[in-house]
């Protein structure tokens, strides 16, 4: 299959696949200017944190926007230089994400500082469940409509934002409910674990010229 003997409906799917990819980059900047807006004002480390993420997946979802407008021309051809400098990219800037939640939720249980509130948290994770969800499902419909791995691929990706968004949830519905001191911290270091893998998937992804990614 290539772009010259596309039909309508293999079109029609393509473009799905395109709009999944563009929509998944207006959410996250959207989510993330909100989550880091209420994170800051209500001094809440792991909401905080959780829009930084999403600002970083943001680009991630441009490099994975990239490879479904490349696939769509060149369906067999390899990672793109853009692609793969995307990925690395994205790669380090989980990582210096990683070392910036834990020194910063460290410093928090060493000075006893507790968030405003976390209610902001719960509303932003919820949220994000049910859109990743439905992303996740669209995503997997697609992908196998065009027996496409790396779509397939990325949905399986995105199950990682859901993973975040739980812990998100789980702190800020703890210390919300609980007043437990230390939810926030506790959360803010879960985060960091899954930045981290995200992170290290980046560079083998980088590394992998292939359009696939395994898990």
């Amino acid at each position: 299959m290539n772009a010259l003997s596309l039909n309508a409906s293999e079109e029609k799917k393509w473009n799905l696949a395109l709009i999944l990819g563009v929509f998944t980059i207006v959410y996250n900047l959207t989510e993330g200017i909100i989550a880091t807006w209420f994170g800051f004002e209500d001094e809440t480390l792991a909401l905080f944190g959780f829009g930084v993420d999403s600002f970083i997946e943001m680009i991630s979802g441009i490099g994975i926007v990239s490879m479904v407008l490349r696939i769509k021309q060149h369906p067999h051809s390899d990672r793109s230089t853009f692609e793969r400098t995307a990925l690395k990219i994205t790669g380090y800037s989980f990582y210096i994400l990683v070392a910036g939640l834990v020194v910063s939720s460290l410093l928090v249980i060493y000075l006893g500082k507790k968030p405003e509130t976390t209610f902001w948290g719960v509303v932003v994770s919820l949220i994000s469940i049910v859109v990743m969800l439905v992303l996740i499902y669209g995503k997997i419909k697609t992908g196998k409509a065009l027996q496409s791995d790396a779509i397939l691929a990325d949905a399986n990706c995105t199950k990682v934002c859901i993973y975040m968004s739980v812990v998100l949830l789980a702190s800020s519905a703890i210390y919300e409910y609980t007043g437990f001191a230390y939810a926030d911290a506790l959360g803010t270091l879960g985060l960091a674990w899954f930045s981290y893998k995200e992170g290290k998937e980046c560079f083998e992804k980088a590394a992998n010229k292939h359009c696939g990614c395994d898990h």
